[in-house]
């Protein structure tokens, strides 16, 4: 098996593909990318939370001026802060999959709320 794999067992990847719009192997890959931003943060835990400077690395967001405001709309504790669980929400919600409500709805709390 690849090394991805080892990080979460068959239930948490069923879990993630029923709970986004992703396939387990893309679940895979979006954990790739987030430890990819904090390789030393990220390692072994599972658990680890990365400040939104570390997530406003991620190519996508970089290059976005709405950066800070998709981070603190995805986090959970609403400080920009990011865990996988929020950065896979993220990533799948602006998947070629999710449905056009969905990015619609996100669209408004990203460009229409104070946060």
């Amino acid at each position: 098996m690849g090394t991805g794999r080892s990080q979460f067992t068959d239930e948490e990847l069923q879990d993630y593909q029923d709970l986004t719009y992703f396939t387990k192997k893309e679940v895979l890959y979006a954990h790739q990318k987030f430890k990819a931003l904090a390789p030393e943060k990220v390692g072994h835990n599972r658990n680890a939370k990365l400040p939104m400077s570390k997530i406003l690395l991620y190519p996508e967001l970089r290059v976005n001026p709405f950066g800070d405001r998709i981070c603190k709309v995805f986090s959970s504790s609403q400080d920009g802060d990011c865990t996988f669980e929020d950065f896979l929400d993220m990533t799948s919600v602006f998947s070629d999959a999710a449905p056009k409500a969905v990015k619609a709805e996100h669209a408004f709390r990203i460009f229409g709320e104070e946060l």
